[in-house]
């Protein structure tokens, strides 16, 4: 009796394919959509102002590196960003979702970084939470004993400081291999078998070696 053949199955056809072009498939697919991700992804701007903590004749170096940690945290409050969203012309909103700052153990200085879809404003929010930071500390110079100057303005950047289409295709076209690599290892083997072959029963034992084994 002729058997009728079995349709062939999204997971029938799997098997089919060479182990190698679930890779192949990931990593191209990946590529593209980390590649079309940077294109049409906005790119973001980075700029930083530096200002630096000076002690007077009353201070020491210690007290300076001091207060930049302490100035450091003070720049990012509502205190400061009243301030300097005069001078950058955007809500305190916004200069608190897009500048941060970093200090150094070793240097009383207080790097402010902001980041905009706009070189220009990114520059402009850097320098206005700078400046609204060492007004905010001339305020307390008397107390503090440490004068806070501006070291460095920021500038315009001229290249955005969010990855572009080929950074984003080569992490895109990683994870695609990476997850092609794990289909890979649970993809269904072939077995020896043909699909819908039934198993072999061995026959009967002849009379005789039955006799011959009592």
């Amino acid at each position: 009796m002729t058997q009728t053949p079995r349709p062939r199955t999204p997971l029938t056809r799997a098997k089919a394919l060479p182990p190698w072009s679930l890779l192949a498939a990931g990593v191209l697919t990946g590529g593209m959509l980390g590649g079309a991700y940077g294109v049409v992804k906005t790119p973001t701007y980075a700029a930083t102002s530096y200002v630096v903590a000076v002690p007077t004749e009353k201070s020491d170096p210690a007290s300076a590196l001091g207060f930049a940690q302490a100035y450091g945290r003070v720049a990012t409050q509502l205190a400061v960003l009243g301030d300097a969203q005069v001078w950058a012309g955007v809500p305190v909103k916004t200069l608190k979702e897009s500048v941060q700052t970093a200090t150094s153990p070793d240097a009383p200085m207080v790097a402010v970084t902001a980041t905009s879809s706009r070189a220009d404003l990114a520059a402009d929010m850097a320098n206005a939470v700078a400046r609204a930071l060492t007004r905010h500390a001339q305020d307390a110079e008397k107390s503090t004993n440490v004068e806070l100057q501006q070291f460095a303005r920021a500038t315009e950047p001229t290249e955005p400081s969010s990855a572009g289409p080929a950074v984003t295709g080569l992490v895109g076209a990683s994870a695609g291999g990476l997850l092609g690599g794990l289909l890979l290892l649970v993809r269904p083997r072939r077995t020896a078998e043909a699909p819908g072959r039934p198993a072999a029963v061995p026959g009967p034992a002849v009379a005789a070696d039955a006799h011959g084994q009592l």
